[in-house]
């Protein structure tokens, strides 16, 4: 069935994975504004934002109510409050900033660094099979849908198997940074 926005969330409802690709096509520009202009055209803090608004409308269209506003008004409300959520989110560490998507972009530094034991001993917290997903993704650079793909699975799954993986992560960086200080 061709997805428009007529029937777009009545598709998502049903958890036709083709609506997401619809939502960034249609509507891409309006949520790439709002989560750029929340945080300050940083790239890594974008594309994670982006997932992680992607992920909710996903997760929680069941509370769209269209009686209350429209799709695209409801969506750029996703869209700016998860851009609020990720500045709030904004912590110091020994005087170095590190926003909580930011991990990802220490992770890749780290790689190409002296650092890579860190890289490796945060990836060992992951099963070998999201270690896979997380090294093809933010290493490799595999767009999600080939990850899907490869794993015969949707592209949700991918999703939801990368904003678990980066919160298992974000909880060993934090709790080895504390103990290092």
């Amino acid at each position: 069935m061709k997805i428009t926005e007529n029937n777009v969330v009545q598709q998502i409802q049903k958890k036709n994975e083709h609506a997401i690709p619809f939502i960034i096509n249609q509507y891409g520009g309006l949520l790439t504004a709002i989560i750029k202009r929340h945080l300050n055209y940083h790239q890594q803090d974008y594309e994670e934002c982006l997932d992680d608004v992607l992920l909710s409308i996903w997760n929680y269209i069941h509370s769209f109510d269209p009686t209350k506003n429209s799709f695209k008004q409801w969506i750029a409300a996703i869209a700016k409050y998860k851009a609020i959520d990720y500045q709030r989110r904004q912590i110091t560490i020994k005087n170095q900033q590190f926003s909580v998507p930011d991990i990802n972009e220490s992770m890749i530094k780290a790689k190409q660094s002296s650092e890579k034991i860190l890289v490796d001993e945060l990836l060992d917290q992951l099963p070998a099979s999201e270690r896979k997903i997380f090294e093809k993704y933010y290493l490799e650079g595999t767009p999600s849908s080939e990850i899907a793909k490869e794993f015969n699975a949707k592209e949700s799954w991918v999703y939801n198997k990368l904003s678990r993986g980066r919160k298992k992560l974000k909880g060993f960086y934090f709790k080895k940074m504390k103990c290092e200080e």
